[in-house]
């Protein structure tokens, strides 16, 4: 069993004020590792150090802060299959997701560089003669980012690599569940790859005095985070409070709407795709399945076929699809969201059953609004069928939800198609495709309660600097008579 010590502005040191935890596999309950997490003193130390180090960080040039970026991608990449393991072991990831979120986030670091020599501004004509007008970005200062367990390497790195590469320092609270695959490891590499010490910390430890402490800090200047509706809104209240810039990526009642036109094996292919990768431990999975009335019956039946084939069990086997949840009270948490919709005339085509945190993967049809699950996150491995009577209905079912994140429309009609793209209420809508979906060129975040702000390339690079604008005059103004 290894221990993990805290990496506290480029050092490698044993926690003083707080604790070394227990940090324990899903699938068995088994302890993975020993953690050292943080507690005030060591915060404290993190943001004197890494207000310091992000003067020398923005001085380099920007290829300079790109050849780090570009080397630790070199270095994640080296170490892909053993990263991969650490995600099966502390996550409960299985092989095909372990292996695929190490090589994506890969894939971030290299955006990143590219994105060091776009860091840049423009040009505007002055309001009188004689005066030059341009604006540039530049970087916050000192920002954090506090992170989930479902995807750790993939989204805290994209906070932290982002952040780097606008030129600020950072420090990152990764989930409690996940401390080394959400935060050691990208540790590990940017300091491989010659990162200046004190530019990033990463600071497992309790959310009431790390979490609470990088949001209500003024020498903190933004706070991204990816989690809970509930917790986002609290950072949000607390941020609001010291005028802090905050990017939230919140929860999802994702809908896919199946229109009677579409192809129903790609439909089914792309709902069983959505809906039970990673066990359904995705703010973007497919919990919600609309399909039109005149195709409804034959989807249900295709889809419980496939759905009844799933293998559960060992992460590490490469042919299991459901692994553990990361924490077995989730599974309490869905049969209870079953029970209510069963109550109020849904019917359970399969699962509702579970072994410790391994939970059937499971299929409700006939959900309505007036159930629970209609609203809710399960975030676990199902989903539910809704059928609406016309298109229209599907788009009012769909919009009838208070998350906004992410969407998905089945249908071979480019005039519906569009439409929908443009009525549905959501930040991400996908004509023919998954729910899950994302890109290291687009701008990924949600509406609603669903989030605040975008992720990714030059929109992760706009909300981790801000705008100035400078006017120069190279002739004498003249002024009304005062």
């Amino acid at each position: 069993m290894k221990e993990y010590k805290l990496y506290l502005a480029g050092e490698w040191v044993d926690t003083k004020s707080g604790k070394v935890v227990d940090d324990l596999n899903p699938a068995d309950g088994s302890v993975f590792a020993k953690v050292h997490t943080a507690g005030k003193d060591e915060l404290e130390t993190a943001i004197v150090k890494g207000l310091e180090a992000q003067k020398a960080w923005i001085a380099l040039l920007p290829e300079e802060r790109e050849k780090v970026l570009l080397k630790a991608a070199d270095i994640m990449e080296a170490h892909l299959p053993e990263y991969g393991q650490i995600l099966i072991e502390e996550s409960g990831s299985c092989f095909m997701k372990a292996m695929d979120e190490v090589a994506q986030t890969v894939n971030i670091f290299r955006a990143a560089a590219g994105e060091c020599r776009r860091v840049d501004g423009g040009v505007t004509p002055g309001e009188v003669a004689g005066e030059f007008s341009y604006w540039v970005r530049e970087p916050l200062g000192l920002c954090a980012g506090i992170g989930p367990f479902n995807y750790p390497l993939l989204l805290c790195a994209n906070k932290v690599v982002f952040a780097l590469a606008a030129g600020n320092s950072f420090i990152l609270k990764p989930a409690s569940d996940t401390p080394v695959s959400g935060g050691v490891i990208i540790a590990e590499c940017l300091e491989a790859a010659g990162l200046p010490k004190g530019v990033f910390s990463v600071l497992p430890g309790p959310g009431s005095v790390i979490g609470d402490g990088l949001v209500e800090d003024e020498r903190v200047k933004m706070i991204a985070f990816t989690g809970s509706t509930k917790v986002g809104s609290a950072i949000a209240v607390k941020a609001a409070t010291h005028l802090k810039k905050y990017a939230l990526e919140m929860g999802g009642k994702n809908p896919i709407i199946i229109l009677k036109d579409a192809d129903i094996e790609q439909a089914v292919e792309t709902t069983l795709f959505g809906a039970y990768f990673h066990q359904g431990q995705i703010c973007m999975a497919t919990s919600r399945v609309i399909v039109e009335a005149p195709i409804y019956d034959e989807f249900c039946d295709k889809l419980l076929a496939r759905v009844k084939n799933l293998k559960v069990g060992d992460p590490h086997d490469q042919m299991t699809i459901i692994g553990p949840l990361i924490h077995e009270e989730q599974c309490a948490f869905i049969d209870g969201q079953i029970k209510d919709a069963t109550s109020k005339s849904a019917t359970l085509l399969c699962g509702g059953t579970h072994k410790g945190a391994f939970y059937d993967p499971s299929l409700l049809k006939d959900v309505t609004p007036e159930m629970e699950i209609f609203h809710e996150e399960s975030f676990g491995p199902i989903t539910s069928i809704i059928k609406a009577k016309d298109a229209e209905d599907a788009l009012a079912l769909c919009n009838n939800n208070k998350y906004g994140l992410s969407a998905a429309v089945m249908t071979n009609d480019v005039r519906i198609a569009m439409d929908f793209a443009k009525r549905v209420e959501s930040g991400m809508v996908h004509i023919n495709d998954t729910t899950v979906a994302g890109s290291r060129r687009a701008p990924f975040g949600g509406v609603k309660k669903s989030g605040i702000g975008r992720e990714d390339s030059a929109f992760s690079i706009e909300e981790f600097t801000e705008l100035k604008w400078v006017t120069i005059r190279y002739e004498k103004r003249g002024f009304p008579p005062m």
